[in-house]
């Protein structure tokens, strides 16, 4: 079963559910890998999307809801989705982003999220005049043929500041049998009657997507946090007994800030399998919640173009402080000079991997920078780091420019390209400052024009009606002159380097 707040929906009716929706999207016309976008929050409607899709050969492409219309028009168009399925409560801040030819189905936001999210009830409904998700579902016959394993088009964001839509060749039935093989060695998910899955990170990241889905395949209760809060993480666990979570190490930091009281509070021993990943943990944080949850903490490294190549335990992060772990069955790892050979061991250089358990990949629509990323047919994001005498791998260094902020890849050209537009910027740079909660958080650096009267607060309430808030700079800083190389680019490390230094 999957269970939300005290909602709760058994498989045989979810499954027929997605027989249902699956009928009802081949009446729209949707042909075998035309893709079927949604923004939603976690939520039992999700399920039955991907799902239903899947059924007819279509990857879903999930939409970050934090994103405002511009945002979403941009992957609308890109992607060539034509089938949009939105919580009811998100209508308002996209409803200009959506083009006229695409066929958009709401659902109701279910009490739980309005809850969690403070959504007044009027923006829970499904508002007059649009298809509502529920009933137009149950208006078609159950579809017969078989189901089919679930595929999504993940969009994530190039150095550029467009977004790029990460879509895979289809799967090789030996590469779907590989790939559940690697995904039990990762996530710790089998098809067992006894697993207790927890999400709380948003399944339109890939990693809390393929997480989730793969419970789903696997039959395991699903329990949906609508949103991270370190006390009731710990509440679910005892009450649900969950025994697997998907965590981000921001996750741990606040865990690790409750009082020891709250902290002994609940029962905790049907844990069996934490995983985390998405951004570098610091060895202290590992090592104190293995001494509060035991051995049970798990971490890999990977990112949605490469898959999961490379995983470690926690014996293993006690022994290899630092390290993200090394290669697993279908993992490849390289690490590449500037000119192309390969590093020696504990040689710092460019991380190039593949997880030869997936399916290679295309940037949609984005061929020349598919070519860039690829060697020896590898791939990088942009990584480097190195590889000890016994094969484990560890970062050096960040993505040039990316910021990681609680799990969150962030990437400041897009936001540089609004913010320069704002009247009074000559130029800006966006970078990422050390945060002790986030890990990273966003700083702006403006060059204002001569007579400007910026204030902080008025560019980041420009960037807010723009931008999702995630991508609006916590802090805002005003130069009289950014520093320049001799070619007159943003020297952007001599305004990032001194927050920085003494760390890692």
């Amino acid at each position: 079963m999957i269970i939300s707040g005290e909602r709760q929906i058994g498989y045989d009716e979810i499954q027929a559910r997605i027989r249902r929706a699956a009928s009802g999207l081949r009446t729209l016309g949707l042909a075998e890998g035309a893709p079927v976008a949604m923004m939603l929050r976690n939520d039992f409607a999700l399920f039955e999307v991907v799902a239903a899709s899947a059924a007819l050969g279509s990857p879903v492409v999930p939409i970050n809801w934090h994103l405002k219309a511009g945002e979403v028009r941009y992957i609308l168009t890109d992607s060539a989705a034509k089938i949009l399925v939105c919580h009811a409560d998100l209508l308002p801040q996209i409803r200009g982003g959506i083009p006229e030819d695409v066929r958009l189905l709401v659902v109701a936001t279910p009490p739980e999220l309005a809850t969690t999210f403070a959504i007044p009830h009027e923006l829970t409904e499904v508002p007059a005049g649009l298809t509502d998700w529920d009933r137009w579902r149950n208006s078609h016959p159950e579809m017969q043929e078989p189901p089919r394993r679930a595929a999504a088009m993940i969009y994530t964001s190039g150095t550029t500041g467009m977004p790029k839509g990460v879509r895979r060749m289809p799967m090789q039935p030996e590469q779907a049998a590989a790939s559940e093989r690697v995904g039990a060695i990762a996530y710790g998910i089998k098809p067992r009657e006894d697993q207790v899955v927890l999400i709380n990170g948003p399944m339109y990241h890939s990693a809390p997507h393929s997480y989730g889905m793969m419970a789903f395949r696997n039959g395991c209760t699903i329990v949906l946090q609508a949103r991270f809060d370190a006390e009731e993480l710990l509440a679910l666990i005892e009450r649900h007994r969950v025994t697997h979570i998907h965590m981000v190490p921001t996750m741990f930091v606040r865990l690790l800030r409750l009082s020891e009281a709250v902290r002994q509070h609940y029962d905790l021993s049907s844990l069996r399998f934490v995983v985390h990943g998405a951004a570098p943990c610091p060895p202290e944080v590992k090592r104190a919640m293995i001494d509060w949850w035991g051995p049970v903490i798990n971490e890999y490294f990977g990112s949605t173009e490469t898959g999961i190549p490379v995983w470690h335990s926690a014996e293993e992060a006690l022994r290899k402080p630092g390290t993200v772990g090394r290669a697993i069955e279908g993992g490849i790892v390289k690490i590449f000079r500037d000119d192309g050979s390969l590093c020696d061991v504990n040689e710092v250089g460019e991380i190039y991997m593949r997880q030869t358990a997936v399916p290679d990949f295309d940037y949609h629509g984005k061929a020349q920078a598919r070519a860039e990323a690829g060697r020896d047919g590898l791939v990088s994001v942009g990584d480097v780091g190195y590889l000890d005498e016994d094969g484990y791998l560890f970062l050096c260094d960040r993505k040039r420019d990316m910021v990681i902020s609680g799990g969150v890849n962030i990437y400041p050209a897009e936001i540089e390209n609004v913010l320069i537009a704002m009247q009074g910027v000559r130029d800006c740079a966006v970078f990422g400052i050390p945060d002790a909660e986030f890990g990273e958080r966003l700083c702006a650096c403006i060059e204002p024009e001569p007579g400007a009267q910026l204030t902080a607060a008025g560019v980041q309430a420009f960037l807010r009606e723009r931008l999702a808030n995630f991508k609006v700079p916590k802090e805002v800083q005003f130069l009289d002159a950014l520093p320049r190389e001799a070619t007159g680019k943003i020297f952007k490390r001599k305004l990032r380097d001194p927050y920085w230094a003494n760390r890692s």
